[in-house]
């Protein structure tokens, strides 16, 4: 079952150090990654950094649209009252039919802040419960979005390049 996760560490390198320790993960067969990316927000910038993975070159532009449609609306879209909700309310509507809803939307914008990062995983198949314990001790929050067999075929079929 295919899944959407987004893991927060409490300070802005912890998603880094998560990253090889999720292809670790995918090397020993606990876990396959389709595409990740990082979010990291030093203390004191305006707006955080990302990385993307684009596990799969072939997939990478499809991919890449996920990441950007997501962090943009997320962290660079002005936090000023309706501008905000109808940034998220925008992007919830791209991403609902993949299973990713406007509340895990506002749940991520909320937590992911200044001195904090985040890694967001697309994954295919796996045991994120023994992934995340290889995160223990790295002050990491689990927010995950199960996908089902609909769902992961909108999120492949818009944005896995399939």
């Amino acid at each position: 079952m295919a899944a959407f996760t987004v893991w927060k560490f409490e300070t802005p390198e912890g998603a880094d150090g998560a990253e090889s320790i999720l292809k670790q993960c995918e090397g020993e067969g606990l876990i396959t990654i389709l595409d990740h990316a990082i979010v990291s927000w030093p203390e004191g910038e305006a707006h955080p950094r990302s990385k993307q993975g684009h596990e799969e070159t072939w997939r990478g532009t499809g991919w890449g649209a996920l990441w950007g449609v997501l962090i943009g609306a997320l962290f660079f879209v002005p936090v000023i009252g309706g501008v905000a909700g109808a940034a998220l309310g925008a992007i919830s509507k791209v991403t609902e039919d993949a299973g990713i809803t406007k509340d895990q939307l506002e749940r991520i914008r909320t937590e992911v802040t200044p001195g904090t990062s985040a890694l967001f995983v697309v994954t295919e198949a796996g045991d994120l419960d023994r992934v995340g314990e290889r995160f223990h001790g790295m002050n990491s929050k689990l927010i995950d979005t199960n996908l089902t067999g609909a769902e992961r075929q909108v999120l492949l079929e818009t944005f896995g390049g399939h």
